[in-house]
């Protein structure tokens, strides 16, 4: 039986006797016990304007996004759809043959239909390319850390476009056939892609041809095209650097391009992988910054665990902290303005002052 419009109770038949209940798609995001979230991911605040590195592993950590030519274009084109429909602009982008990490300025607070749209869209469309059906992407949790500050972006920059030669794989960015913004940052400003001629209908609604802009980050809008080429090119050339001279002492080669390529979408590496570490919300190397954004964060938290013990309980009133995503999308609850949060979500503790 089909539940009724968002807001309406809806009856549940069991052994021929009616219950109320509210709406299904509320009801299972619900923990039982607020104090503790179980059966749930801690909540967390969303904030326009804020800057984002999302990652996230394929299945079992399997090369199903190994790169070559139809994978590369519909990555790109799944990317751009996914950005174009949440209005979110991607600062940089690297696909390894089992994950990939992407850079997003959000400036509406979308980044949640960002990451579902993407990932939806193109799990469907590798899936059918491999003529597979089961999960695409892991069971873990999708990673999105918030980057406090301008320095945080291009440190996290800096990793994605290094991560193949971190990885022993290619000695530098050039050398990497799959997808990456590295020269598209410094020189076009965009990707773009071709409709895939599979999953997606010839005559289908979607764009024959789908352009991704790459934006540079705000926080460097100053600097010249020349400027930001030599702080990227610099900072990018320094880690090459580190890693070559690491393998060096160790005796290593990078596997190369060829052997890449060559790679069987379904194998995985043969290194084991940590499980159950901590994973970050938050990237901040300034001391002090990053002390307030976690003191945001846990104040944040207390909020809205009061206002989620008081709408379970009946509330109809209640207003959630600034920030609240979920809720205030497929619930309708009230949410504090931003005027307000910056009083009611203020951290005590601050900087000491030079003297």
């Amino acid at each position: 039986m089909k539940d009724r419009t968002e807001g309406s109770l809806t009856k549940d038949r069991t052994e021929g006797v009616s219950k109320t209940r509210k709406p299904r798609v509320v009801f299972k995001q619900l923990p039982r016990h607020p104090d503790r979230y179980l059966g749930m991911s801690l909540p967390r605040q969303i904030l326009p304007g804020s800057d984002y590195m999302i990652t996230r592993r394929c299945s079992e950590r399997r090369f199903f996004l190994r790169p070559d030519g139809e994978t590369n274009n519909a990555f790109v084109y799944c990317l751009a759809l996914a950005a174009l429909r949440a209005k979110v602009e991607v600062l940089f982008v690297l696909a390894m043959s089992n994950h990939y990490h992407a850079g997003i300025h959000d400036p509406d607070g979308n980044f949640p239909i960002f990451a579902e749209h993407f990932h939806a869209l193109l799990a469907r469309c590798q899936n059918f390319h491999l003529g597979r059906f089961e999960a695409f992407w892991s069971s873990n949790p999708t990673s999105v850390v918030r980057l406090v500050e301008p320095n945080d972006v291009l440190d996290k920059l800096v990793y994605a476009y290094t991560n193949p030669a971190a990885a022993d794989l290619v000695d530098t960015i050039e050398d990497w056939p799959g997808v990456a913004s590295y020269r598209a940052a410094l020189t076009t400003h965009r990707l773009t892609a071709t409709r895939p001629k599979y999953f997606f209908r010839p005559d289908g609604q979607q764009p024959e041809i789908a352009s991704l802009p790459i934006s540079r980050p705000r926080s460097f809008a100053g600097l010249t095209q020349d400027e930001w080429n030599a702080l990227v090119t610099d900072r990018v050339r320094a880690a090459e650097a580190e890693h070559r001279d690491r393998r060096h002492a160790a005796g290593k080669t990078v596997l190369g391009r060829e052997a890449i390529l060559a790679q069987r979408p379904f194998n995985c590496p043969k290194s084991t992988e940590p499980h159950f570490d901590i994973s970050p919300r938050i990237a901040a190397k300034s001391k002090w910054p990053r002390i307030e954004a976690i003191g945001r964060s846990k104040a944040f938290l207390e909020k809205y665990r009061s206002a989620i013990k008081a709408w379970i309980a009946g509330v109809s009133d209640v207003v959630f902290p600034y920030g609240t995503y979920w809720m205030r999308r497929f619930a309708r609850v009230l949410c504090e303005a931003a005027e307000d949060a910056r009083e009611s979500l203020a951290w005590p503790i601050k900087a000491p002052t030079p003297t």
